[in-house]
């Protein structure tokens, strides 16, 4: 049952078959979590909104129509979920590094230099990715680390492609800009 399309599992929780929604909390319930932690910046705060998004996508699995992928339609909900808890939260949370968080999913690598470098550079692009503004390390998280097309990501974000178009490109280029100010200084200090 495991390799069944989305459909499939909407179909059968719909027919009654609970453990059926099972398998979508599971195939989505990580990306679900990620872009959460990437927007509130806590790691409790993100696991909360994750469930939460899956049993309002539960309940309102009636009402979702097919006209996007079911991924979309579950990012809609956790994007406006977690601006929902960040607007409520209204104070500044110290922001996890995405890594740590992800730590049980890396894989081990056996060359500890490369390692230390993978891990040094990721920890740069992390830090780099903190400076953009929320709308922004949503769009840049959902193109580059989630790989949704740009139609997908209007969908989720409710912007127009011309907007989210823009605000990728201008994202690209603010964060190149930081990751070329914190090359130049690394290099400078070696």
């Amino acid at each position: 049952m495991t390799g069944k399309p989305d459909e499939y599992y909407i179909k059968e929780t719909l027919n009654g078959n609970v453990n059926a929604y099972a398998f979508l909390v599971k195939r989505y319930n990580y990306m679900v979590f990620t872009l959460a932690v990437r927007i509130i910046k806590n790691r409790e705060d993100a696991e909360e909104i994750a469930q939460d998004v899956f049993i309002k996508g539960y309940r309102n699995l009636a009402n979702f129509k097919g006209d996007s992928k079911f991924s979309t339609w579950i990012y809609k909900i956790a994007y406006y979920a977690s601006l929902d808890k960040l607007k409520s939260n209204k104070r500044q949370v110290n922001a996890e590094n995405i890594d740590v968080i992800k730590g049980a999913y890396l894989e081990d690598s056996h060359n500890s230099d490369s390692e230390l470098h993978d891990n040094e550079r990721k920890n740069i692009i992390n830090q780099a990715l903190l400076k953009l503004s929320e709308e922004d390390k949503v769009i840049v998280t959902l193109y580059y680390f989630e790989e949704l097309p740009v139609k997908e990501i209007v969908i989720v974000v409710g912007l127009s492609e011309d907007n989210v178009k823009v605000k990728l490109f201008r994202a690209r280029k603010k964060l190149a800009e930081l990751l070329k100010n914190v090359i130049e200084i690394n290099t400078i200090d070696l």
